[in-house]
C-alpha cells in the first residue's frame, strides 16, 4: 500500500519527467573519508553508502536510529531509549549486560573517535555526513569492524565567520535548539564550537504512574574543533565532545501496546568526554607522518523494570496461582578508552603505500544491582601493525592489499570470584581489484578478511552453581566462546552516467562466518534464572546484493532507490526453546534481525530557489529477533515527508514520519512475564517504534 502510494506522488510530483530537461543540475560528488585517503564514492571499491547533511536535515533526525533505515542490509536493534546496536548484513549485537563487549560487530566513530561499545551515543549534533561501509574492515580498523563501519563526520571550521541558530518543535512535547559558530582566529588557526539541547516526553503512557514522559529523551551534546595550519605541509587538528544523555527506558507492556505500568522505569543514560588530537607533516617528498590520539571517559547507566507492573498489581487481579514477582536491574559501567594510531603514508601517486601502528588501552568496570550486588573489572590492551599497497597495475586497472596483525590481551575479575586473563593474536586484511571500464563506470572485487576475539561467558561461568544440572551440563560447555573468522567475497560496479545525471552502485557479496558469534539465553523455570551467552558452536553464510540509485530527472525532482536483499543461515545451533522447555537444534535457520528486503525509495523535489521537499518510504521484511525462540517482528513500510521554504538566511520546515501512523517494533522478547497466568505462558513482547511524529523547525544562519 505505501509503496503505491509513494509512487503515486513521485509520478504527479513529475510533470514531463520522462523528457530531457536542458537546465537539469548534476548530482553533486561525493567524496569518502573513511579510508587512509579520501577518494570519490564512486571511485571507491566496496559496498558504501553516505548520508549527507541534506538527507539528515530534511528528515530532521537527531540520532542515527532515525536515518538508519534508508541504507540497504542495515538494521538496529532497540532495547533502550535509543537503538544500542547496529546490524550490517545481518551480523551484529543484540544485547549487552553482565558480560563486558570485547568490541562491537559493528564499530561507530565520531570524527574517528570511538564511541563506544552501544549506539546511544551516535548522535547527530552539527553532522557533515554519515559513512557506512559494509564488509570488514580490517586494514583500516581491525577487529572493530567485523561486520562494517558507521564513521559519522562532523562540520570542521569553515574560512570566513559563519554559523547559524535552530530550533523546532513537534509532537509528544518534543522541541530542540542549537547553535554553531565557525571562523578564523588568525590567518592559520580555525576553531568551530556547536551545541544542542533534545527533549521530548517520549511516546510511551504510564498509566500507573500518570506520566507520559517515563520514556524520555534529554541529550545535550556540545563539540569544539580547532584547526591550525602550522604550514603548507603540517597541520594540527584537536577536538573535544561532552555529551550528557538522560533518557529514560519505558518501552515494554504485558499487552504490548504503548501503554505501560511500570512502578519504577528504567534509564539509558550516559554522560561522555571525549579528546581527540590529530597531526599530518609531510616529512620527506612524497611522504607523510600521520598521528590520531583519542581519549574518552564513559558513564553509563541502563536499567528497567523488570516485571513492567507494579506492586500490588495482583491486587483485585486473579493471579493462578498468586504470585507476585517485583524487581529492577541496573546497570552502572564506567568505561576509560586510550588509543594512538601513527601511520607512514605517501601521497597519492601510481603507487601508494601505508605502514602503520595502532595500540588501545581500555578499562571498564561494572556494577550491578540486580536481586544481589554484583561488580566486575575489566581490562583490555591492543597491539597492532597494519599496512596497505596499492599499484596500477595497467591502464585503467588497480589493485590494492592490506593487511593487519593484532595482540589482543585482557584481564577479568569479578565479584563472583570469577578471575581470567587472556591472549590472542590474529590477522584481518582484504584485497581488491579495480578496473575503470570507461571515465564513468568501475567494476571491482574485493577479498576481505574479519576477526572477532573470543572470550569468557561471564553470566555464564556465574549462574553454573545456581541452575539445575541439566542446565549446568549445557553452559558448562559454553563458558568460553571462540574467535569469529569472517571471509567475504563481493563484486560490484559503479557508474554515474548521462551527464552526472545518474550514479548507480550495485554490489553482491557472500560471507561465510566461521564459530559465528551468536547470541542466546537460557531460562531455568525451576530456579527463575536466565543466563545470557554468546554461542560459537555454529558456522553461519550470508549473501546478498545492495543497489543505489539517484537520478536528477529534471530541474525539479530527483529519485532514489535504496535496496538491499539479504540470504542468511545458521547451520546448526542447539537452544533451549522456552516453549518446549527443552533443548533442540536449529538447523539451517535464519540468523536474527536479518530481513530478506529493506528499502528506501522516493523524490527529492526542488520547485524553485525557495522551495523544497521530499517524499518516501522506508521498509524491511519479517526477520527473527532471537535464537532461543522463532519469534519474528513483522515487516513494515514507512513513509515520511518533508517540505522546507528559504527566505534569505532563515528557513522553515515542516516534517513528518510515519505519517500512516504504522505499529511495528524495533526490539523484541520472549518469555513468560504475566503473574496472572503464574509466569507459566511464554509470549512475545514488543518494543514498539516511534509512532507518528510532525514538527516544524526553524533555523539562521549566516
Amino acid at each position: 500500500m505505501y509503496l503505491r502510494f509513494t509512487t503515486m506522488l513521485i509520478i504527479a510530483a513529475l510533470p514531463g519527467a520522462a523528457l530531457a530537461d536542458a537546465t537539469v543540475r548534476p548530482l553533486e560528488e561525493v567524496v569518502v573519508r573513511a579510508g587512509f585517503y579520501d577518494s570519490k564514492l564512486m571511485d571507491s571499491a566496496g559496498s558504501i553508502s553516505v548520508l549527507d547533511e541534506a538527507t539528515i536535515t530534511d528528515r530532521s533526525a537527531r540520532h542515527l536510529d532515525e536515518v538508519l533505515g534508508t541504507l540497504p542490509n542495515v538494521s538496529f536493534t532497540g532495547g533502550g531509549g535509543r537503538a544500542r546496536f547496529v546490524q550490517i548484513r545481518g551480523i551484529g549485537d543484540l544485547e549487552q549486560f553482565v558480560d563486558p563487549k570485547h568490541f562491537p560487530s559493528v564499530g561507530i566513530t565520531i570524527d574517528g573517535i570511538e564511541v563506544g561499545t552501544t549506539a546511544t551515543g551516535g548522535g547527530l549534533m552539527d553532522v557533515r555526513q554519515v559513512e557506512v561501509l559494509r564488509g570488514p574492515q580490517g586494514t583500516r580498523f581491525g577487529a572493530n569492524a567485523l561486520a562494517g563501519m558507521v564513521n559519522i563526520h562532523t562540520n570542521d571550521p569553515s574560512d570566513k565567520l559563519s554559523g547559524y541558530v535552530n530550533t523546532g518543535y513537534a509532537n509528544f512535547d518534543t522541541w530542540h535548539v542549537g547553535a554553531a559558530l565557525s571562523g578564523p582566529l588568525s590567518d592559520r588557526i580555525g576553531a568551530r564550537i556547536a551545541l544542542r539541547q533534545n527533549t521530548s516526553d517520549g511516546f510511551i503512557d504510564n498509566t500507573f504512574l500518570r506520566r507520559d514522559d517515563t520514556n524520555e529523551r534529554d541529550e545535550f551534546v556540545t563539540r569544539g574543533k580547532l584547526h591550525w595550519s602550522l604550514s603548507d605541509d603540517a597541520d594540527i587538528r584537536l577536538t573535544a565532545a561532552y555529551s550528557d544523555i538522560d533518557n529514560g527506558y519505558d518501552a515494554f507492556s504485558l499487552e504490548n501496546t504503548r501503554r505501560t505500568r511500570s512502578d519504577r522505569p528504567g534509564l539509558d543514560a550516559q554522560e561522555n568526554i571525549a579528546l581527540g588530537l590529530s597531526s599530518n607533516w609531510s616529512i620527506l617528498s612524497g611522504v607523510q607522518i600521520e598521528t590520531l590520539l583519542s581519549w574518552s571517559d564513559a558513564d553509563e547507566t541502563y536499567g528497567f523494570d523488570e516485571d513492567w507492573v507494579f506492586a500490588g498489581f495482583c491486587d483485585g487481579v486473579r493471579c493462578d496461582p498468586l504470585i507476585e514477582f517485583s524487581n529492577t536491574d541496573l546497570l552502572e559501567r564506567k568505561r576509560e578508552i586510550f588509543s594512538a594510531d601513527i601511520r607512514l603514508k605517501s601521497d597519492p601517486a601510481p603507487i601508494n603505500w601505508v605502514i602503520g601502528f595502532y595500540t588501545q588501552h581500555r578499562d571498564e568496570d561494572l556494577d550491578r544491582q540486580h536481586f544481589v550486588p554484583f561488580a566486575s573489572a575489566y581490562e583490555t590492551h591492543r597491539y597492532a601493525g597494519y599496512g596497505q599497497l596499492m599499484i596500477e597495475l595497467a591502464a585503467r586497472w588497480t589493485l590494492t592489499g592490506g593487511f593487519r596483525y593484532e595482540r589482543f590481551n585482557d584481564e577479568y575479575s569479578d565479584t563472583n570470584t570469577l578471575i581470567t586473563a587472556s591472549s590472542e593474536g590474529y590477522w584481518t586484511g582484504e584485497l581488491s581489484i579495480e578496473h575503470l571500464l570507461s571515465d564513468d563506470v568501475l567494476l571491482y572485487g574485493t577479498l576481505s578478511r574479519g576477526v572477532k576475539p573470543g572470550g569468557v561467558n561471564t553470566d555464564t561461568s556465574s549462574n553454573l552453581p545456581l541452575v539445575a544440572p541439566t542446565f549446568r551440563t549445557f553452559l558448562t560447555s559454553r563458558q568460553r566462546f571462540s574467535s569469529e573468522t569472517l571471509f567475504n567475497k563481493e563484486v560490484g560496479v559503479k557508474a554515474s552516467l548521462y551527464d552526472n545525471r545518474l550514479r548507480l552502485r550495485l554490489s553482491a557479496f557472500h560471507v561465510d562466518r566461521y564459530d559465528a558469534q551468536l547470541e542466546s539465553f537460557t531460562f531455568d523455570p525451576g530456579n527463575f534464572i536466565f543466563t545470557s551467552f554468546l554461542d560459537s558452536n555454529s558456522d553461519a553464510e550470508n549473501y546478498g546484493v545492495e543497489l543505489e540509485f539517484d537520478y536528477s530527472i529534471n530541474r525539479i525532482a530527483a529519485v532514489f532507490a535504496n535496496v538491499g536483499y539479504l540470504e542468511t543461515n545458521v547451520d546448526r545451533l542447539t537452544v533451549f526453546d522456552l516453549d518446549r522447555l527443552a533443548f533442540r537444534p536449529l538447523v539451517d535457520r535464519d540468523q536474527a534481525k536479518s530481513p530478506n528486503w529493506t528499502y528506501n525509495l522516493g523524490v527529492n523535489l526542488t520547485f524553485n530557489d525557495r522551495l523544497h521537499g521530499r517524499i518516501e518510504v522506508e521498509g524491511r521484511d519479517t526477520n527473527f529477533f532471537g535464537y532461543y525462540h522463532d519469534g519474528e517482528i513483522d515487516a513494515y513500510a514507512l513513509a515520511h515527508a518533508s517540505v522546507s521554504y528559504d527566505l534569505g538566511p532563515v528557513t522553515a520546515q515542516a516534517w513528518m514520519r510515519n505519517i500512516f501512523g504504522t505499529n511495528y517494533a524495533v526490539h523484541g522478547l520472549f518469555f513468560a512475564n504475566d503473574p496472572r497466568d503464574g509466569f507459566t505462558r511464554n509470549r512475545e513482547y514488543f518494543q514498539r517504534g516511534e509512532p507518528r511524529v510532525f514538527g516544524v523547525n526553524l533555523s539562521y544562519t549566516f
